[in-house]
This record gives structure tokens, C-alpha cells and sequence, in this order.
């Protein structure tokens, strides 16, 4: 979800009015995905680098993200429409606040399996293999493990979004193409689609228009 800050350049904002602008379009999109029967839905909120930005934005977007999180986890249409939320990434590396928030929202929809929806927070897709092999590694050693095990499908099983499937599409806002360390192990056969709009003038034709695509895409490998 690229662009906020551009945005919000353009228009003569703050950088904390661009991430307003860009909260707001993920209820949007969420509403989307449920009128298209759209499955599974990860968004990249937070990445480890976005850690590097100056401590008032930090603490802007952490404060964004707790509010959501609350206003999610109490959101109608996310109980009526059975929607798992789901946080991924070193969860540990959030403020206390903003980790709490995330296990409340986890937790009051953890029955749920007909929609999901992923938040990638302190997220980063090195880290995330690290961590996986980190945690193999530790396995091996107590024996739980043999090496010559170890395939795909046990890397998988140690990853952020274990038991999830690989994404399809992979959308990138605001003109940059580049997976900037982004579900580096999952995306290996997606489609990737980047769109030119800033994240908070994405609109529902901007979406469709990515559908579109990237059915044409599958269409054509299915000759």
C-alpha cells in the first residue's frame, strides 16, 4: 500500500494526513474483496524498515494501527462476514499497546475460516525466512527434526503465514515496481501486478483493472 506520503505531498498534506487517507482506503478495499468473494486478503501495513523513519511518524503509524485493530477486532462486517484477522510479522517488535490490540482483534475472530484477513506488521520477508530457519535449526538440534526432511513444505510450516495459501496476485501501489522484502518465500510463482495510483486514490476500477489482468495472464498459460 505505497504512496501516502506522495499523496499527501501533492495535495499540500502531512505525511500523517497521507496515512489518514491510506487507513481509511483499507475498509474500502476490505468491502471490495467481500463483494468479489475474494478469499484472502494480506496487506502490507508496517514493514521492519518503516522502524528507520523519523520517531513522530513511527509513532503516528503505530498509533493508526492500534486503532484499527480495535475498531476491527468490534467491526460488524467483520463478524457477520466471518473474517479471521490475522497479524503477521515479529509481532514482539510493536509497542505494547499495538501488541495487545493485535491479539485482541486475533483472538475475538479465531473461529472464523470464510474470509482472512492478513496485516503484515513489523513485517519483513528476510526476517521472516531467518526466523524459519532460526526455528528449524533449533528443531534439528533437539532431534524433532531430521535434516534431510527439511523440504518446501516444512519451510512453509515455520513461516509467518503457515497454514495460509500463497498468494496469487501481488498488488503494488504508486508506480514503484519492486517487492520491497515482501512475502519473499510465497510470491515465488504470483502474479505481480503495480498499479500507478497513489494507495489512498486507489479505486475499485484500480482494483478490477488488476483482476482483469491477471486473469488474462492465467488464461494465457492455460493455452
Amino acid at each position: 500500500m505505497d504512496g501516502n506520503r506522495r499523496f499527501a505531498k501533492n495535495f499540500e498534506l502531512t505525511p500523517e494526513a497521507g496515512h489518514l487517507f491510506g487507513r481509511d482506503k483499507i475498509e474500502d478495499v476490505l468491502d471490495w474483496c467481500l463483494e468479489l468473494g475474494i478469499k484472502v486478503l494480506t496487506v502490507y501495513a508496517f514493514s521492519t524498515e518503516n522502524f528507520n523513519r523519523n520517531e513522530g511518524e513511527v509513532k503516528t503509524l503505530m498509533n493508526l494501527c492500534k486503532q484499527e485493530l480495535d475498531k476491527a477486532a468490534k467491526d460488524s462486517r467483520i463478524h457477520k462476514n466471518k473474517v479471521r484477522i490475522r497479524i503477521i510479522g515479529h509481532i514482539e517488535s510493536l509497542p505494547k499497546d499495538t501488541r495487545q490490540s493485535a491479539q485482541y482483534a486475533m483472538d475475538a475472530t479465531a473461529k472464523y475460516d470464510k474470509y482472512f484477513f492478513n496485516i503484515a506488521l513489523a513485517y519483513g520477508g528476510r526476517e521472516e525466512i531467518i526466523h524459519a530457519i532460526q526455528e528449524i535449526a533449533g528443531d534439528v538440534k533437539k532431534g524433532s527434526i531430521n535434516v534431510q526432511d527439511i523440504s518446501q513444505k516444512t519451510v512453509s510450516s515455520y513461516l509467518y503465514t503457515n497454514g495460509l495459501p500463497d498468494p496469487d496476485l501481488v498488488l503494488r501501489t504508486s508506480g514503484e515496481e519492486r517487492i520491497s522484502n515482501f512475502l519473499l518465500w510465497q510470491l515465488a510463482y504470483s502474479e505481480l501486478y503495480f498499479s500507478d495510483v497513489f494507495w489512498p486514490a486507489f479505486q475499485k476500477r484500480d482494483l478490477l483493472k488488476a483482476i482483469r489482468t491477471y486473469q488474462k495472464r492465467k488464461r494465457r498459460y492455460g493455452k
